[in-house]
């Protein structure tokens, strides 16, 4: 799953480094959370959590439903 998570974020990646920003994946957790770290530009923007929930949750839950969320580390 780590791999497949990691596949889907270099996805989103161009995204965020076109705006100056980038995220790195941390860890995938028992209970089905996935941790990254956002960095750049992204890291304390003022709508990095809008980036993180309605972004980057929004693309991995949608490929991986079983994901319960993400969060930002």
């Amino acid at each position: 799953m780590e791999q497949n998570i990691k596949d889907a974020l270099e996805t989103i990646r161009p995204f965020l480094q076109r705006d100056g920003g980038d995220v790195e994946f941390v860890e995938y957790t028992a209970d089905k959370i996935v941790k990254v770290r956002l960095q750049g530009a992204c890291h304390g923007c003022p709508g990095a959590q809008m980036t993180l929930k309605n972004g980057i949750e929004r693309i991995l839950k949608e490929q991986y439903p079983e994901i319960a969320g993400v969060e930002s580390v």
